[in-house]
């Protein structure tokens, strides 16, 4: 949904902001928003992770690639285009575990 489905973000605010998570893996194509948006909603590390799909100018991710890199949230870690084993790497390092 992105940020163009916003509604469904604020509703799973309370499971985002449990306190038992300790990192929040967000996965965006299009112009790659919603990771900054989930930043500043939350109080734990984000990982952003662009993909490749989208229609109109996505350029197969690096349009989403290139938002999540220019930020303006703190506490955003970005992995490369469709590496959701990387997201995954860097959420499981940021839970200590």
């Amino acid at each position: 949904a992105g940020v163009a489905g916003l509604h469904r973000i604020i509703g799973a605010l309370p499971r985002l902001r449990d306190p038992d998570v300790d990192c929040v893996i967000v996965c965006a194509g299009m112009d790659g928003a919603l990771p900054s948006v989930v930043a500043g909603l939350v109080s734990v590390p984000v990982v952003a992770a662009p993909t490749s799909v989208g229609y109109g100018a996505a350029f197969g991710g690096v349009s989403a690639l290139l938002t999540m890199l220019n930020s303006c949230a703190p506490g955003v870690g970005v992995v490369n285009i469709d590496n959701g084993f990387g997201a995954a790497a860097l959420a499981f390092k940021c839970t200590g575990s």
